[in-house]
């Protein structure tokens, strides 16, 4: 935290500064995928240095934990790391992937259009090789699908360490709730929402039978800190439930006494992709997105070293990575505001 007066700011407020007695880590902004800075790293209880400090696992009795020594024998997770992407025939998923491999990581893609899936597959494996790039079609809405890409990912792999939920929706649609669809809301819920439980489901009954146990990160998005989000307020509503997901898994793994697995929340920022690009139609849409949206290669530049860091750290601690923080975020809006940073960058602004 710091003492920087900043404003609370959205896609469809004006921008001013007002004081303020503290930054926050993220900003509200229309698919802007950044989460609350109050969804904080974990629901594990504080206890004592001197527990903490030996290998401890905790089982929740009534009104105490109950201490019991671990039997943790997980193998040490080194690189090359084998990765799953969700919705990564193109994008920030896409680039991700291109990332990764550029670590020397194997990748598997997967997307509900086989078409997208050849496509991008032929292109990675053409700066890679064919042994380092697999891809699929899977749609996360269908409990069999998924299952099914945990076989591709078992057959071509043999095992996931680092399992990244990326596919979501918002059906295209920038329109208020009492105008929308209910092919598109249930496109949106379906997607966002059911697959994402369906995916970490499948990732976690994976990865706990694994020698090397595993990482899910679930990326976040606009509505994810609690913020309304007119326009795509269903995708806003599902944003939300990520972040409460993630903290329930965490502790459901922990009173499983699962501890060769943690699920992560993962925050891009504001990508521009198709998804972002297809909401500036406003005056205030385009304004946040000249300032703060950044390419999918830039932020995968950002992101995959730190996803691979918690990899091999061997540690089992959630985590929440962000690209855009707070400070970030604000440093650039007082630019804008003092010197016109970034004025049209990427939509002619009115």
């Amino acid at each position: 935290m710091t003492s920087l007066s900043v404003p609370g700011v959205s896609l469809y407020t004006t921008p001013r500064v007002v004081p303020s007695h503290s930054v926050p880590d993220t900003i509200p902004c229309a698919l802007c995928t950044v989460a609350s800075y109050h969804a904080r790293l974990s629901t594990t209880p504080v206890l004592p240095d001197r527990v903490l400090a030996v290998p401890y696992r905790y089982r929740y009795g009534r009104r105490r934990v109950v201490r019991a020594e671990s039997n943790d024998s997980r193998e040490p997770m080194v690189p090359p790391y084998n990765v799953l992407i969700t919705g990564s025939s193109k994008g920030i998923g896409y680039a991700l992937a291109k990332e990764f491999l550029k670590a020397g990581d194997n990748v598997v893609l997967c997307s509900r259009s086989a078409d997208r899936v050849e496509s991008a597959v032929e292109s990675l494996r053409k700066e890679f090789g064919e042994q380092h790039v697999w891809g699929t079609v899977c749609d996360v809405r269908e409990g069999k699908d998924v299952k099914a890409l945990v076989e591709f990912a078992r057959e071509k792999l043999k095992y996931i360490d680092i399992w990244i939920n990326n596919a979501g929706s918002n059906a295209y649609s920038y329109k208020p709730l009492i105008e929308t669809s209910d092919d598109a809301l249930m496109e949106v819920v379906t997607t966002n929402t059911l697959g994402l439980m369906i995916c970490c489901r499948e990732a976690i009954n994976m990865m706990r039978n694994q020698s090397r146990g595993g990482h899910i990160f679930n990326i976040d998005g606009a509505g994810s800190d609690g913020r309304p989000t007119p326009r795509f307020a269903a995708y806003g509503a599902t944003k939300r439930s990520v972040v409460h997901l993630t903290k329930s898994l965490q502790a459901e793994l922990q009173m499983n006494e699962v501890n060769n697995v943690m699920v992560h929340n993962l925050s891009p920022g504001m990508v521009t992709t198709d998804l972002l690009m297809a909401g500036a139609t406003t005056k205030q849409a385009k304004f946040f997105i000249n300032i703060l949206a950044e390419p999918p290669d830039v932020v995968a530049d950002y992101l995959v070293p730190s996803i691979r860091s918690i990899a091999s750290s061997q540690s089992m601690k959630p985590t929440y990575v962000r690209f855009l923080t707070g400070v970030k975020a604000y440093s650039r809006i007082f630019s804008r505001l003092a010197f016109g940073a970034r004025r049209n960058k990427y939509v002619m602004e009115d």
